[in-house]
C-alpha cells in the first residue's frame, strides 16, 4: 500500500485518481509502473511487500515526478475537454492519451488551458489519425455485412478441420524443470539457461496445445478456466463485442477476438487491416493454445503447469487442484516464490478466515471464492497477454524473460485483487455515513 499512501499525499493529480483518492489501474499499468517507478530498471520497488529501502526509493522516485504527474493531469483534463468539442467517442480516453499526456507534461509542463488548445487538437487528430479506418465500428460494420459473414464462416469451418490431432506425451516434467530453470536467478541458484529453446524447438507447446482438444485432458482447459466447455469449440464469427461481455479465452468470437486487438493497440494504423485481422484471428482461434507462435505457446504451456500449482488458500481452506493436472512431489520452486509472496497478502489472509467459516459473500466473498481456484484468473490474464504478443509478433526468447511474463502476470492478479478489496472496503465505509445523513 506504499504506492497508495504515497499517491494520496500529492495534489493536482484528482484526473488520474479514483473516487477515493488512489490511482487509477491505468493510472498505475500506464503511467507509474512503465514510467515513473520502473520496478525492472529498480527491483527494490517490484515486490507486494516493499523493504524500508524499497518503499523509500518509491516514495523518492514519485516525489521526483511530482510536478510531471500534476501537468499530466492537467494534460488529461484538457484533452478530454478537446475530445468532447470535437465530438470524439471512439475508443477509451485513459487507454489513449494517458501515456501522450505523460509526454506533453514532460515535454511542455503545464498546459494552459487556452494557449496550448491547438496543441491539444493536434494531439487527439493525431492519435485518432492513427487509426486508418480500424475501428470498432469498422470491424463491425465489416462482419455484419452478409456475404462477409458467410466467408469468414467457411474459413472457420476450413481452419477448425485442419487443426493437428496427432497423439502426442505428456511434458509436464520438462515443464516443471522449465520453471525450475525459470525461478533459479530469483534464488541465487544455478538453473539450465538452455531449456527453454529445447522445449521450443521440440515444439512442446503446440503438443500441450493439442492435448486440450482432446478427451484425454479430461477437460482441462475447462478447469483452467479458459473455456465453459468440456473441450475447446470452433470459434463463432459474432456480431458484437465489448469488454464487459467478453467470452473465455477460448470461447472468443473472432469479432471480440479482433476487437481486443483493436481496443489494445494505441496505433492502430501500424495493423493490418481489418480483413487481414480477422484472418489472422481464424488462424490463431484454430491454432493449439490460440497462438501462433511456438514460443508464446511453450510460455503459456509453463504457465498452466505453475497455475495448478498456486495456493494462495491451503487445502484447510477448501483449495482443490485440477483433476486433470494433480501431481506429487515437492512444490517447484516458482510456485515456492509466487505462493510465498500471495499467502503473505492482508487480504488473503481476511479471505481464507471467510472460506473457512462458511462466510464468503458479497465482494470479498467473490474474490475469496476466486482464490479457491487461482489458476483461473491467473491462466485467464496470462493468454491475454500471450495474445497479444503474439499480434505483436513478439516472441518469449529464453527462460528469465519467460519468468519476467510469469511472475508479472502473477503480480498483476494481486493487484486486481487488492484493488477489488480497497473498492469493497470502501463502499462498505460509504454505506453507514450514506445512511447515516439521510436519518439526520
Amino acid at each position: 500500500m506504499v504506492l497508495d499512501e504515497v499517491w494520496r499525499r500529492l495534489d493536482g493529480v484528482e484526473a488520474l485518481s479514483g473516487p477515493h483518492g488512489g490511482p487509477l489501474r491505468r493510472t498505475v499499468k500506464l503511467i507509474l509502473d512503465p514510467l515513473v517507478i520502473r520496478p525492472v530498471q529498480h527491483p527494490e520497488c517490484a515486490g507486494s511487500i516493499l523493504t524500508a529501502d524499497g518503499a523509500v526509493l518509491l516514495a523518492t522516485r514519485m516525489h521526483a515526478a511530482a510536478d510531471v504527474l500534476r501537468a499530466t493531469a492537467d494534460w488529461f483534463t484538457l484533452l478530454k475537454a478537446t475530445r468532447r468539442a470535437l465530438r470524439i467517442t471512439e475508443g477509451n480516453a485513459q487507454d489513449l492519451y494517458f501515456q501522450r499526456c505523460f509526454e506533453l507534461a514532460t515535454v511542455s509542463g503545464t498546459p494552459d488551458p487556452v494557449r496550448d488548445r491547438a496543441a491539444a487538437e493536434e494531439a487527439l487528430r493525431d492519435i485518432h489519425d492513427m487509426t486508418a479506418g480500424r475501428t470498432t465500428q469498422a470491424l463491425k460494420e465489416y462482419l455484419n455485412d452478409p456475404e462477409n459473414a458467410r466467408e469468414v464462416a467457411e474459413l472457420i469451418q476450413i481452419a477448425w478441420r485442419r487443426r493437428p490431432f496427432t497423439a502426442v506425451d505428456h511434458h509436464t516434467a520438462q515443464l516443471t524443470g522449465l520453471l525450475e530453470a525459470c525461478a533459479a536467478e530469483r534464488l541465487g541458484r544455478t538453473g539450465d539457461d538452455d531449456s527453454f529453446d529445447d522445449l521450443v524447438t521440440r515444439s512442446v507447446g503446440t503438443h500441450t496445445g493439442i492435448r486440450l482438444w482432446q478427451e484425454e485432458s479430461g477437460g482441462f482447459a475447462q478447469q483452467l478456466g479458459l473455456t465453459a466447455h468440456p473441450l475447446p469449440q470452433s470459434p463463432e464469427v459474432g456480431r458484437s463485442a465489448a469488454k464487459a461481455t467478453l467470452g473465455l479465452p477460448l470461447d472468443r468470437t473472432i469479432h471480440e477476438r479482433v476487437f481486443t486487438v483493436l481496443q489494445a493497440s494505441i496505433e492502430r494504423s501500424e495493423l493490418p487491416s481489418i480483413p487481414e485481422l480477422v484472418d489472422a484471428e481464424i488462424a490463431r482461434a484454430c491454432a493449439p493454445w490460440a497462438l501462433l507462435d511456438e514460443s508464446l505457446r511453450v510460455a503459456v504451456a509453463a504457465g498452466a503447469t505453475l497455475a495448478v500449482r498456486l495456493q494462495p488458500l491451503d487445502s484447510l481452506a477448501g483449495q482443490e487442484m485440477p483433476t486433470a493436472a494433480i501431481t506429487s512431489g515437492p512444490e517447484p520452486a516458482a510456485a515456492q516464490v509466487i505462493n510465498g509472496r500471495w499467502q503473505r497478502e492482508a487480504y488473503v489472509l481476511q479471505a481464507r478466515r471467510l472460506v473457512v467459516h462458511g462466510e464468503a459473500e458479497g465482494p470479498l466473498g467473490a474474490i475469496a471464492s476466486e482464490l479457491q481456484v487461482p489458476w483461473r484468473p491467473y491462466m485467464r490474464r496470462l493468454w491475454a497477454r500471450m495474445h497479444g504478443r503474439d499480434v505483436r509478433e513478439l516472441p518469449v526468447y529464453a527462460a528469465d524473460e519467460l519468468w519476467d511474463v510469469l511472475d508479472g502476470v502473477a503480480r498483476s492478479v494481486i493487484l486486481d485483487h487488492r484493488a477489488r478489496v480497497k473498492k469493497a472496503l470502501a463502499l462498505v465505509v460509504t454505506e453507514p455515513e450514506t445512511m447515516e445523513s439521510r436519518a439526520g
